[in-house]
């Protein structure tokens, strides 16, 4: 899937003229956590977010610090959080570098990024800068859900040997090697595991490299946990 695929769209946008108390009151109103703030042309200049609002003189939130902290704080630093704090209009509060994507990124690609820069949405935005949507932690889980309730069978019924190796293979890319006291059984797309695991980790990641292949229809746990270390297979 891709992003056109989840996106929010069209998505709710602010000028930068926007008033805060506007700004606060939108993000309440439709329940969302962030706006892009767009030029009169449609294309994204910044984005605001709750976080954005949160050191704010009307609600007494504005950084605090000690004189001597103070004395070795830069002024740039200092003009830049006064703004933020007093700033009246969303061009004032707004984050200017703004991470976004284009239609056709891939949701593993969106996820991962999500994750690294610690954000909860990303702006979608064509090649001239335009915004056409917005995709958010919550899009990513409609699209699990929609994968679950439509995933494509497959096309032909794989055999139990198919199966089988398959589920080899995955437990050696998933788990890095082959289990040497895990053996594989499968029955008309039922999957039996037999042998013993080092913990319930390894335990639960086999059942789910079993579970993920194509064909299988239901996977029996039959393996035991292995308390001695000199036993260990592999």
């Amino acid at each position: 899937m891709k992003a056109r695929d989840v996106m929010t769209a069209p998505p709710i946008t602010v000028t930068p003229d926007a008033r805060v108390s506007d700004l606060a009151a939108l993000l309440l109103d439709r329940r969302i956590s962030a706006v892009p703030v767009v030029d009169p042309n449609g294309r994204i200049v910044g984005i605001v977010s709750e976080g954005d609002l949160l050191r704010r003189a009307e609600t007494g939130t504005e950084r605090q610090r000690s004189k001597w902290l103070e004395l070795l704080l830069d002024p740039s630093t200092k003009a830049a959080e006064f703004v933020k704090a007093h700033g009246a209009h969303a061009r004032d509060v707004m984050t200017r570098e703004v991470v976004t994507v284009g239609p056709d990124a891939d949701l593993a690609e969106i996820a991962t990024l999500l994750e690294s820069r610690h954000i909860k949405r990303v702006p979608v935005v064509e090649n001239d800068g335009e915004v056409v949507g917005i995709v958010s932690r919550a899009n990513l889980l409609h699209a699990l859900v929609a994968y679950r309730s439509g995933s494509p069978l497959p096309e032909r019924k794989a055999s139990d040997t198919e199966i089988r190796d398959r589920i080899y293979e995955r437990m050696e890319k998933q788990i890095g090697r082959r289990l040497r006291r895990v053996n594989v059984v499968v029955q008309d797309g039922v999957v039996f595991l037999w042998g013993t695991v080092r913990s319930e980790d390894e335990r639960r990641a086999l059942t789910v490299a079993a579970e993920l292949v194509p064909g299988v229809t239901r996977v029996e746990d039959k393996l035991h946990r292995d308390w001695f270390p000199s036993s260990f297979g592999g």
